[in-house]
């Protein structure tokens, strides 16, 4: 088991994004309805191939990343209100960490 901070979820989220948006601009399609085309094997497996798997690659990571981003965010949720047991809840800065199962 690893694990991983909010710092690293953001900053993988950013590369991806980035990356995925360069090629939404070249191919004018969306990551999304490329991914799915990509899945199927419906794809040209010529001169983009290579463009093809990175976009998916990173796709997948901002995929994996957001769903991390949401299991800590949860877990912040639910720390906070239990702390809070029905009173006003407080968020103070800090950077918990989500222990990786791979």
């Amino acid at each position: 088991m690893s694990e991983i901070t909010i710092t690293e979820i953001l900053d993988d989220l950013r590369n991806a994004d980035e990356t995925t948006r360069r090629f939404e601009r070249r191919y004018w399609l969306s990551s999304a309805d490329f991914y799915q085309l990509y899945q199927q094997g419906v794809l040209d497996d010529g001169e983009h191939m290579e463009d093809f798997a990175m976009w998916a690659g990173f796709y997948q990571i901002k995929m994996d990343r957001e769903a991390d981003l949401q299991t800590l965010s949860h877990e912040r949720l639910h720390q906070l209100k239990s702390q809070a047991r029905g009173k006003t809840i407080s968020i103070n800065p800090q950077e918990p960490a989500l222990t990786l199962t791979n």
